[in-house]
């Protein structure tokens, strides 16, 4: 059984939103709420994706916000990683690998509530510290996750150089 999480979120009065844990890569709300998250990923390699995501992490699973109707909202990715985390201090650190609201539904607190829901999964596995990171010029998402309650630790550009044989 799934077990889902009953959080009333408040605008202009109070409605239940849904939110529940999977890490069914054919879970249909998840992977219609991705292919709106990164249109340019065909929708049929995103079970792939996911399933290959799944392999690589034991501790991968996404949550999925969903309105009375059942209607999905958004969903938040997370892992527990157990490597370094640029920013973090203690191991394993709870990551988030992606998140998404349908534009329609921003500013509602749906990501928030999403993310209260992950933070409570991350420390019943032992975690004392979430992260994250973004695009150093994606505005929107530094933003979306001051408004969610991160802080900012460092920033990094990467660099490459192609290699000639001499």
């Amino acid at each position: 059984m799934k077990k889902v999480y009953n959080l009333p979120i408040t605008q202009a009065g109070v409605y239940p939103v849904f939110i529940r844990k999977t890490r069914e890569t054919d879970d249909a709300d998840w992977l219609t709420l991705r292919s709106e998250f990164i249109p340019e990923l065909d929708p049929q390699e995103q079970p792939g994706y996911l399933a290959a995501f799944a392999r690589d992490s034991a501790d991968f699973c996404a949550f999925i916000a969903s309105d009375q109707d059942g209607e999905a909202l958004g969903f938040a990715e997370v892992s527990i990683r157990t490597d370094y985390v640029n920013g973090c201090h203690h191991r394993p650190a709870l990551y988030l690998e992606g998140i998404f609201v349908r534009p329609e539904c921003r500013g509602r607190g749906v990501a928030r509530a999403i993310c209260s829901v992950a933070e409570r999964w991350g420390l019943e596995k032992g975690c004392r510290e979430f992260a994250s990171d973004v695009y150093i010029d994606d505005d929107n998402s530094l933003a979306a996750h001051a408004g969610l309650g991160f802080e900012e630790t460092e920033r990094v550009v990467y660099f490459c150089k192609p290699l000639q044989a001499s």
